[in-house]
């Protein structure tokens, strides 16, 4: 391995270095422990390390074909190092910046879309359906009205036939009220043995 190799290896190990405790301040950042049940949080500690792995090898194998020297993990832990002693602070700030922003963004962006979309679109709909409401009692009462003017004017038409018919029924033969009270009766027990017969029917098809 030439001394060119060796120089670009221990830069890829101090960089993953500061990679690897990048990435471990932000995995405890948001894994919070102690909301965690302790299963979950071996799991994901199980396969964060195994990624980390895999990830340096690669790395490492990209660089010289996977040779592994004692300087290399040197490197390794001075990359880790370094970012432990000066970056920590300033990369933990930056990340909890970086939250807080996108948490506001995020509480903008809901507050945007309730405003200029959500609402304007509910305030529309009621305003319709409102609308739609007053239509139909308007035309409910309109329907209404028609209905009492027309019993009104049938009333007031009918009223004199009424008084033209009891006039006539006063003055017929015994002979004919008897004949009419006769029919009537007749009329009256079809009615009622055609609505025993559909009750019975219906009753029937129901039970079938």
């Amino acid at each position: 391995m030439t001394l060119s190799t060796q120089f670009m290896t221990m830069l890829a190990m101090v960089g993953m270095g500061l990679f690897f405790g990048i990435s471990l301040d932000t995995y405890q950042f948001f894994l919070k422990r102690a909301e965690r049940k302790r299963i979950i949080v071996f799991f994901h500690d199980l396969l964060f390390w195994v990624l980390q792995a895999l990830l340096m090898f690669y790395v490492l194998f990209l660089v010289n074909q996977g040779e592994i020297r004692i300087y290399l993990v040197l490197a390794l832990l001075l990359g880790f190092a370094t970012y432990q002693a000066l970056l920590k602070s300033i990369y933990l700030s930056f990340l909890k910046l970086i939250i807080s922003l996108s948490v506001r963004f995020y509480q903008l962006t809901v507050k945007l879309v309730v405003n200029l979309i959500y609402k304007p679109i509910k305030t529309l709909i009621l305003f319709l359906v409102s609308v739609v409401i007053f239509l139909l009692k308007g035309l409910m009462a309109l329907v209404n009205g028609v209905i009492r003017v027309l019993r009104f004017i049938l009333k007031v038409v009918l009223l004199p036939l009424k008084w033209l018919l009891s006039l006539i029924w006063l003055v017929l033969p015994k002979k004919v009220k008897l004949n009419v009270d006769k029919y009537s009766g007749k009329l009256a027990g079809y009615y009622t043995m055609i609505k025993k017969y559909v009750k019975e029917w219906i009753k029937n098809r129901k039970k079938q």
